[in-house]
C-alpha cells in the first residue's frame, strides 16, 4: 500500500480511491446518536466498562458482586465497545486451555522469563488454509485482564496499550490476505511494524518461505508475547529466521535496520494520529532502496484517522494506493454485517472494524 519512489526519480502521482465523507471529529471514535436499548446512555456504557474492568482485577469483596441487570449491562457495552467483540472468522482456530500448552512445552511456560503469567493468558491454535494446513499457536492474554501496571508501562515507554487488549480484526485480516499471496514474501526480509500479538508475522513465516520476518511492537510487554509465540511456533517456520524487536517509530533506527526490509506490513496502525509523523518516517527509513519494495498496511477508516495518515504519507514522499475491495471472502462478509444480514457481529460498524487496503 505504501511503495517507496525510486530514488532520484520524480514521484508517481499519488492515486487516493475516493473513501466517501467522514467529518472530522476531536477523537477517532464518532459519539453515536442512540442510547442501545434498555435506555443508558453511551457515557454510563462507557463508565459501566471502566468499572467492569477494574473490579475483575480487584482483591475487593465488591469484585464479585453483580447487579440483578448485569447480564444486559454487559451486553449493551459490547455494542458500543470499540474492542471487538469477533473478528471475520477467516481462519479456523479453537482455544485450548493454557495448561495443556503448558505441559506440551515441558512446562517452560512459567511467565517469568518475559513477565508473561499464564494464569492470564488463554492459548489459540489456529490451522493455516494453506498447503499442508500447518498450525500455529498463539497465546492472547484473557478478555478484561489489562492491569494498572499496563497503564503506568504506557506512559512510561510513550507507547498505548492496544497489543494486549485483543487480536483486532484488522490483524486477523491482514494474516488471511498474506496467506493468499504468500509468493510475494518468499525469500524477503519482512518486517510487522505494531503488530500486538504477532499473528500476520507469525502466519507469513509459517506460510510463505520468507528469508526473515521480523515482528515488532513498541510495548515491551508486547514484545515478551511476541518472543513466547515465536518459540512455540519455532519447528513450523521451517527455513525462516524469525525474531521479536521492540521497536518504538519514536526513536533512532539502529544503523543495520536502516533501508535493509523488502516488505514492511502492519494492521489497524493509523489510528492515533500523534505516532502518524513518527510512523511515516520509520517506514520510509526501513523500507529497501528498490521498486519493488512496498508497505501493505490494513487499517479501518476510524473517523479522519486514516485520512490525516494518508497526507502525511505525501509530506514523506511516498506514494500509495487505497483499496476498498480487495479480497472477496472479506468484502462479502463486511456486506452482511453492513446489511444486516448476518448479526452474528453485533458491534460491527464499517468506520471502526472493516479495514481499507493501502499500499
Amino acid at each position: 500500500f505504501l511503495r517507496k519512489n525510486k530514488l532520484n526519480q520524480t514521484s508517481r502521482a499519488p492515486f487516493p480511491v475516493p473513501m466517501g465523507s467522514s467529518s472530522p471529529s476531536p477523537s477517532p471514535e464518532p459519539p453515536q446518536s442512540s442510547a442501545p436499548a434498555g435506555g443508558a446512555s453511551n457515557a454510563s456504557l462507557r463508565w459501566h466498562i471502566l468499572r467492569r474492568a477494574l473490579l475483575s482485577r480487584s482483591a475487593s469483596p465488591h469484585a464479585s458482586e453483580g447487579t440483578s441487570n448485569e447480564p444486559q449491562e454487559k451486553g449493551d457495552t459490547n455494542k458500543i465497545s470499540r474492542k471487538t467483540s469477533r473478528g471475520f472468522n477467516l481462519i479456523e482456530c479453537h482455544t485450548v486451555p493454557i495448561s495443556q500448552l503448558n505441559k506440551s512445552q515441558g512446562g517452560s511456560l512459567n511467565g517469568n522469563e518475559n513477565g508473561v503469567e499464564c494464569q492470564r493468558d488463554v492459548y489459540v491454535c489456529y490451522k493455516l488454509p494453506c498447503g499442508g494446513s500447518p498450525e500455529l499457536n498463539v497465546i492472547y492474554r484473557r478478555d478484561d485482564s489489562l492491569e494498572l501496571n499496563d497503564i503506568e508501562a504506557s506512559n512510561r515507554f510513550n507507547i498505548d496499550t492496544t497489543g494486549l487488549v485483543c487480536c483486532w480484526p484488522s490483524e486477523e485480516v491482514l494474516a488471511f490476505y498474506c496467506i493468499n499471496r504468500s509468493d510475494m514474501f518468499r525469500s524477503k526480509r519482512v518486517l510487522e511494524l505494531g503488530a500486538g500479538y504477532g499473528l500476520a508475522g507469525l502466519v507469513i513465516a509459517a506460510s510463505a518461505n520468507a528469508g526473515e520476518v521480523v515482528i515488532s511492537d513498541g510495548n515491551p510487554q508486547v514484545v515478551g508475547y511476541i518472543q513466547q509465540n515465536i518459540s512455540i511456533n519455532a519447528e513450523t517456520f521451517g527455513q525462516t529466521k524469525v525474531k521479536p524487536m521492540t521497536l518504538h517509530w519514536d526513536q533512532e533506527q539502529a544503523s543495520d535496520m536502516l533501508n535493509s526490509f523488502d516488505i514492511i506490513v502492519a494492521s489497524d496502525c493509523t489510528f492515533f494520529k500523534q505516532f502518524h509523523q513518527s510512523l511515516a518516517r520509520t517506514v520510509k527509513s526501513l523500507l529497501k532502496h528498490s521498486e519493488t519494495s512496498q508497505a501493505i498496511f490494513l487499517s479501518p477508516k476510524r473517523g479522519d484517522s486514516l485520512n490525516k495518515f494518508l497526507d502525511i504519507i505525501k509530506e514523506y514522499d511516498l506514494c500509495y494506493e487505497l483499496i476498498e475491495n480487495y479480497d472477496p471472502t472479506v468484502w462479502n462478509l463486511h456486506r452482511s454485517y453492513v446489511a444486516g444480514d448476518d448479526t452474528s457481529w453485533p458491534n460491527y460498524n464499517e468506520e471502526h472494524c472493516y479495514p481499507l487496503l493501502l499500499f
